[in-house]
């Protein structure tokens, strides 16, 4: 036990076993578990459960309040007219070292799972009653001091104390771990505000190393815009086994903030009956695009491309840019380039969007300087198409049909999940 300030620090590690005696020094039981009742106070430790001695009553129940007790030297000392209880029949009842040791958390900042290792805990004395003592649950174990705790277990607390403190703590406070119920297993509270600053290939890389319930769990807490990022960062067979265990329409929401090039190569992936139900659930004009797209080839320009970009007649302006920009429904950042149309929607050519930004709203397209036009044809196979992006360092690739009208784009992340699936 080690003192942080006018508080004495415990770990969850060192309490298990420990003595409880009464006021004569006779050993009651020992601690053989900490519960924590999440619906009360989720940081705040609420009594120990013990495997009492022989001589002792269990008619008294086996538990005991934190309040119920103090810290010493020896343990842990009944105080004057405090009394066993029953332990609550509450099924939110989290018990400490089996529901968050060995468990697997999040790191946020680290971006990865973490396992715990011990959890750390501090005594502290009410200052409006000095004569109440309450545990509370400052932060997570995950590094080697924990787990040099652990198995050093039994041994004189000081030595290991000692000896765990001339290694790096690493931590992960409390208020960012909560229970998922009812599985009682341990995640990083990954509210909105830390999804918004994280990466979906993150996300994605965090769930891959998850066990099949926690990632399930994660997955299902995620907005439906954050799922359908991260879905589509994530291998076929794990986006399969994530979106199978979830009901059609659920799934039909994550599909239609995907990209739609992306939903299709998801869809035909699951089996055709499945694949029907989250098609039937999906809007109709989001439908449309997605079953168009379902009739190409994987390993073709059509199988690769999307069908959200920003195609304007010669004839529009820089303004005109800006209004399909600020009502673009796909991913923004994908867009480097505006495609010029001419008679019959036929490709005329490309803008690069910085000439675009960098020009005064009245200037018209054709004013700016045109980028390089480089096309492919929608059968053109998934090496061809790869060749083109290296050849002339493109950015992204128009897919035309035989009337040379824009049917979609290739961006350069589907080639390089292209050379990665040939890999």
């Amino acid at each position: 036990m080690t003192k942080q300030g006018n508080h004495k620090t415990i770990t969850v590690s060192s309490l298990m076993g420990t003595p409880v005696r009464d006021a004569a020094g006779n050993v009651l039981g020992r601690v053989r578990e900490l519960a924590v009742m999440p619906s009360q106070d989720s940081g705040r430790v609420h009594g120990f459960l013990l495997k009492l001695a022989g001589s002792v009553s269990k008619e008294r129940g086996n538990m005991l309040a934190v309040e119920a007790v103090e810290p010493f030297a020896g343990g842990l000392r009944l105080l004057s007219g405090a009394t066993f209880i029953s332990a609550p029949d509450d099924q939110s009842l989290v018990l400490l070292e089996r529901d968050l040791l060995d468990q697997q958390i999040i790191d946020v900042n680290g971006r990865k799972v973490v396992r715990v290792n011990d959890v750390n805990l501090v005594w502290e004395v009410s200052s409006d009653e000095p004569s109440r003592t309450t545990l509370r649950i400052t932060e997570v174990e995950v590094g080697l001091r924990g787990a040099i705790r652990r198995l050093l277990k039994g041994l004189p607390s000081a030595a290991v104390d000692q000896l765990a403190h001339r290694t790096k703590a690493s931590i992960i406070p409390w208020e960012f771990v909560d229970i998922i119920d009812p599985s009682r297993r341990v995640r990083l509270k990954v509210g909105q505000d830390h999804l918004a600053q994280m990466h979906p290939s993150d996300i994605a890389d965090i769930l891959e190393d998850l066990a099949p319930p926690e990632r399930q769990a994660l997955f299902e807490s995620l907005d439906e815009e954050t799922a359908a990022e991260t879905l589509e960062e994530v291998e076929p067979k794990l986006q399969k086994a994530l979106v199978q265990a979830l009901d059609s329409e659920h799934v039909a929401g994550i599909v239609e903030e995907m990209d739609p090039g992306a939903a299709a190569d998801l869809l035909a992936e699951l089996p055709e009956e499945k694949s029907e139900a989250i098609l039937e659930e999906m809007d109709p004009e989001e439908r449309q695009e997605v079953e168009e797209l379902l009739e190409f080839s994987h390993d073709s320009a059509a199988g690769r491309m999307t069908t959200e970009y920003i195609a304007l007649p010669e004839s529009a302006t820089v303004a005109d840019v800006h209004t399909a920009l600020h009502d673009f429904e796909g991913d923004i950042e994908l867009i480097t380039d505006v495609y010029l149309t001419g008679n019959e929607e036929t490709m005329t050519g490309l803008v690069p969007i910085v000439r675009i930004l960098l020009a005064s709203p009245t200037t018209p397209l054709t004013d700016l300087p045109r980028g390089h036009l480089v096309t492919c044809h929608g059968d053109t196979s998934g090496h061809k198409v790869a060749e083109l992006f290296d050849k002339y360092n493109l950015r992204s690739l128009p897919v035309i049909d035989a009337k040379k009208k824009l049917i979609g784009v290739v961006h350069a992340e589907q080639v390089i999940a292209l050379l990665r699936d040939s890999l």
